[in-house]
């Protein structure tokens, strides 16, 4: 379940980091008012995930869904560049979210 939260925080991360694109600088009062809506919410999961998750391990899941959400969607909606070596390094993060999942349990060497 606190898993879960994460995740819906982190794809609530990708909502408004991709609205801050579209809000203009906060200049268009719709898009605007949904990514504070959006940040506002992300955090609250993320809260609710920390509860239970060790920080550190939460944090770094939370930023890297919305690292990885945000880089894809600039590609596909803004026409972001999209060189093999930016996929690939997106990648790694992808690998470095599913390291973190599967350590966060484990005791430390």
């Amino acid at each position: 379940m606190h898993w879960l939260l994460l995740f819906i925080a982190g794809l609530l991360e990708i909502g408004w980091a991709v609205g801050l694109k579209y809000s203009q600088g906060f200049t268009r009062p719709v898009p605007s008012v949904l990514t504070v809506v959006a940040l506002a919410l992300s955090m609250f999961f993320l809260a609710l995930a920390v509860r239970h998750l060790p920080l550190g391990t939460a944090y770094a899941v939370w930023t890297g869904i919305g690292t990885v959400g945000a880089a894809a969607l600039g590609i596909i909606l803004f026409k972001e560049p999209a060189g093999a070596l930016r996929i690939m390094c997106i990648a790694l993060i992808v690998v470095g979210i599913i390291g973190l999942k599967f350590t966060a349990s484990r005791p430390a060497l």
